[in-house]
């Protein structure tokens, strides 16, 4: 009978002799168990890398994919209260409908508050720009007028140069890719809130019958959590585009409005969306208030970053997606690297739905 404890340390050779292991003693001691975990880890990685490059790789179907079904989760509650009282495809379109209504409403509300004050705005550009050129010339960072003179020159160069024409070319290539995804995206959208449960049916036919129960809770869960990131980011991107807005309002900024709508939307993208709507929101002081105002108005945005970042963000989000507010900065920083902007955008949600999808097949397997 084989003894349970393993084969053992081997006895010493007798003299003379050279020591001879087998194959099954090679691996069986703790080396050997060492370089067997070892060799799996590289596989697992492997098989992961290779994947998240394929991903990259499609992402013209990957992405839209991914925002259709993180919307639907936040949309299917009411679809679902809709469908009880309508056919579920009427349910669907009036859900889609309703959303594009809001989208529409809001960029009206932009574009009519740009109309008003573009007057304001246009007469106090260049003044401002004429102020900016002053303290160019005359404080303390000592640039001359020949310097300024050849930084314009050289930017008409580059607007004119090839270098501008081919990176046009391909911004033009991305705006037909993001309108192309768009469109897959709306279609996907509609499908997913109209046959989400049948779709998931369907994948529950590959899996053993005694899995099934536990694979409905992972989908019940994940819709869970895409709604909780949804309406967390949205409390966030809230409260940044009220303080912001509000102190552009009393600051007498023009624009209040739409650069309150563009940092509510900009927050939305974690790390940059809300300091690169902050930003705009300090040129537009610049050219139209003055250097002070600017700098208030840099002062009010760092301060809301801070806050969100450091306070508001990690306990909201962290709530929504039940992640620590670690876990949250370790998948944006590689959501980013991997995939950049886009990349950032699904990170803690794709983290948060992997999360918890994980915790509740181990949770359902263990319950009796």
């Amino acid at each position: 009978m084989a003894d349970p404890a393993g084969p053992g340390p081997l006895p010493p050779p007798p003299s003379g002799e050279v020591l001879v292991r087998t194959p099954r003693q090679l691996w069986s001691d703790a080396f050997g168990r060492l370089a067997i975990r070892s060799a799996q880890v590289l596989l697992v990685l492997g098989l992961l890398v290779a994947a998240v490059y394929g991903a990259v790789s499609i992402r013209l179907v990957i992405v839209p994919l991914l925002i259709a079904a993180v919307i639907a989760a936040a949309a299917s509650p009411l679809v679902a209260w809709l469908a009880r009282r309508l056919p579920r495809a009427l349910a669907t379109w009036l859900t889609l409908l309703a959303g594009l209504a809001i989208l529409v409403g809001v960029g009206w509300l932009v574009g009519a508050a740009v109309r008003d004050q573009w007057d304001e705005l246009a007469s106090g550009a260049g003044e401002g720009l004429d102020r900016l050129q002053d303290y160019l010339t005359t404080g303390p960072l000592g640039i001359t007028e020949e310097q300024l003179n050849r930084a314009r020159e050289a930017l008409r160069e580059f607007v004119t140069g090839a270098t501008f024409r081919e990176g046009a070319l391909t911004g033009a290539t991305i705006v037909a890719e993001v309108v192309a995804g768009l469109f897959l995206g709306f279609v996907l959208l509609y499908f997913l809130l109209k046959d989400g449960r049948r779709i998931w049916d369907f994948t529950r036919e590959f899996l053993p019958a005694r899995h099934r129960d536990r694979w409905d809770g992972v989908a019940d869960r994940s819709v869970e959590v895409l709604g909780g990131y949804v309406r967390g980011t949205a409390v966030v991107a809230l409260v940044d585009a009220v303080v912001i807005g509000l102190a552009l309002l009393l600051l007498g900024v023009p624009l209040a409005l739409p650069l309150a709508l563009v940092v509510f939307v900009g927050a939305f993208v974690p790390l940059v969306g809300a300091t690169v709507a902050g930003g705009l929101a300090a040129l537009i002081a610049l050219v139209s208030n003055g250097s002070v105002t600017a700098l208030v108005v840099v002062a009010v945005v760092i301060a809301v970053n801070q806050i969100e970042g450091d306070v508001l963000a990690p306990v909201v989000l962290g709530r929504s997606v039940s992640l620590h507010p670690l876990a949250i900065l370790l998948a944006l920083s590689a959501g980013t690297i991997v995939a950049g902007i886009v990349g950032a955008i699904l990170a803690v949600p794709l983290a948060a739905v992997l999360w918890a999808a994980v915790k509740t097949w181990r949770e359902a397997g263990t319950s009796p």
